[in-house]
């Protein structure tokens, strides 16, 4: 079909994409516009609607009704698609903030402070009241000095070395406790 002295089949490429831009453009975009009710989303049913149109050029040139007609019906379909294909997708939906967070299975912290508990048992007495007031009893050091009747830096020093003791008397028993 020759617009205006114009034949699709002879333009290649760019001249082809812009006699029907200029042509039809601003129909076009008004169009999608008013389907989308996007500017940003009808532009991009314009840019599709061309590249389609250079792909089937031959379409164009075959004399059964208008290139405007084409494009239109073009974009429409287009636009029709996205919508479909926006409602097959189900809904994505937050998680409420109040939701409670998992928990880790409870058998498991008593299994684990009971492998604990038994390795606890090798340390000496000094070491092990040591990590019993800090990691059991939740003092700080300055506490846990003051109720062991120690001084701060020896708190720390037995904490180091229990903990030490406790991790290779672990490892030997091939023990893994959960952090």
């Amino acid at each position: 079909m020759a617009i205006g002295g114009w034949r699709p089949k002879r333009a290649k490429g760019e001249d082809l994409i812009r006699h029907l831009y200029e042509e039809h453009g601003r129909s076009l975009l008004a169009y999608a516009t008013r389907l989308t009710g996007d500017r940003a989303a009808a532009e991009d049913v314009v840019q599709e609607t061309l590249v389609r149109a250079w792909k089937h050029a031959d379409d164009l040139e075959n004399g059964k009704g208008s290139v405007r007609g084409w494009l239109l019906t073009v974009a429409r379909n287009i636009i029709t698609d996205k919508v479909r294909a926006r409602a097959s997708r189900p809904q994505e939906v937050e998680e409420p903030a109040e939701s409670p967070a998992i928990q880790r299975d409870h058998a498991q912290t008593v299994v684990d402070s009971m492998t604990v508990l038994g390795a606890m048992d090798s340390l000496s007495p000094e070491h092990r009241e040591v990590l019993v007031e800090i990691y059991y009893g939740g003092k700080t050091v300055a506490e846990t000095a003051e109720a062991l009747g120690v001084a701060p830096g020896t708190v720390k020093s037995r904490c180091y070395y229990g903990l030490r003791a406790l991790r290779a008397t672990m490892s030997t028993k091939g023990t893994e406790v959960a952090r």
